[in-house]
């Protein structure tokens, strides 16, 4: 039997030492016996960080449809102020008292459509605000800039002001703030702190409308049951969605996150039931197992998640680096077991 080679005492030694040799970690070869070899481990600041999908480009410069579609506007309003001066013309002509309740009833009229077009306003440029802050923190993650990694926090806990569930998450990143140094490093942290809570929910949130769209269109009778009840499933997940990440979106806002989120289903794969989804529903003797209707359900069911998986990723105001992406393999192993537990 051969003899164990004795343990190395602890000893101290300094790097420029000719009995120190420094080697790479793929280097395979033996050094001479007697001295110390060191492998630096990688830096983690050098380690490739995952990225968001690119964003679609905007495009710039004169647009004939806006103005066509402002235009037209301009002359409805014009043409429903006329007709509203002349019926209140032709009240006070028929009665004083008519006249005055169909201009008190004008002047509610207006006032309510004021407030509507503000709260559209503010919705639509909330929704900007987090979509740029997005951009901006993804832009910090390749830039590592710490002043601006700063104003993005400060931008963020404005957010996150107004969710009383995250006053634990504000106050610990608040303490730790001052100790970060790097602004890619900041960014992780506010997303750990802030996002984990919320992308719980979201999570939770589509889970449970894929299993509902699932349930209803695997029992329903009527195609265009099954078409309208996925729409209206699918607009109050993103808005659920939107509201959760901070967004206050009304009827042009929904448009707005309806569009991006389909744009962003087309660019990262597309909403078709691809080869690997159908794997996951109808793949490993699955298909054995359901029967025709209850299949389309759980198939309308993971088409309903990778919907709320693109909105999570429009309406998330921090790109995914610290905390893992939401997959749909998940979401499907649920609704899977959710389908056998009701067999």
């Amino acid at each position: 039997m051969s003899e164990r080679a004795p343990h190395r005492k602890p000893a101290t030694f300094k790097l420029d030492d000719p009995g120190v040799i420094v080697m790479d970690p793929d280097d395979t070869s033996r050094p001479s016996r007697g001295t110390v070899h060191v492998t630096p481990e990688a830096d983690p600041a050098l380690l490739p960080v995952p990225l968001e999908p690119p964003p679609i480009p905007t495009r710039r410069g004169f647009r004939w449809g806006t103005l066509f579609w402002g235009a037209v506007g301009g002359l409805v309003v014009l043409a429903t102020g006329l007709s509203i001066s002349h019926l209140i013309e032709d009240l006070f002509a028929r009665g004083e008292g008519f006249g005055i309740l169909g201009l008190a009833l004008a002047i509610v009229a207006a006032l309510a459509f004021a407030v509507i077009v503000a709260r559209e306003a503010f919705g639509l440029i909330r929704l900007a605000a987090i979509e740029k802050l997005h951009q901006r923190a993804a832009a910090v993650l390749l830039s590592d800039d710490r002043a601006e990694s700063r104003a993005i926090v400060r931008d963020l806990m404005g957010i996150a002001h107004q969710n009383p569930h995250l006053a634990r998450a504000r106050a610990t990143l608040q303490g730790h703030a001052d100790d970060i140094i790097d602004g890619a490093d900041m960014i992780r942290l506010a997303e750990r702190e802030l996002m984990s809570p919320l992308d719980q929910e979201a999570r939770r949130l589509v889970s449970s409308a894929a299993q509902r769209v699932s349930l209803v269109t695997a029992v329903s009778p009527r195609a265009v049951v099954d078409v309208l009840f996925v729409f209206a499933a699918s607009l109050r997940l993103i808005r659920q969605l939107a509201r959760l990440y901070g967004g206050r979106p009304g009827a042009l806002g929904m448009i707005s996150l309806l569009r991006h989120v389909i744009a962003h289903v087309a660019i990262t794969g597309g909403m078709a039931a691809s080869d690997s989804l159908i794997q996951q529903v109808l793949g490993h003797g699955i298909a054995a197992k359901l029967s025709q209707r209850l299949g389309e359900g759980v198939l309308n069911g993971l088409l309903t998640a990778r919907l709320g998986l693109a909105a999570i990723d429009v309406t998330r105001p921090l790109p995914f680096t610290a905390l893992p992406r939401p997959a749909l393999g998940d979401l499907a192993k649920d609704l899977l077991r959710k389908r056998d537990g009701e067999e």
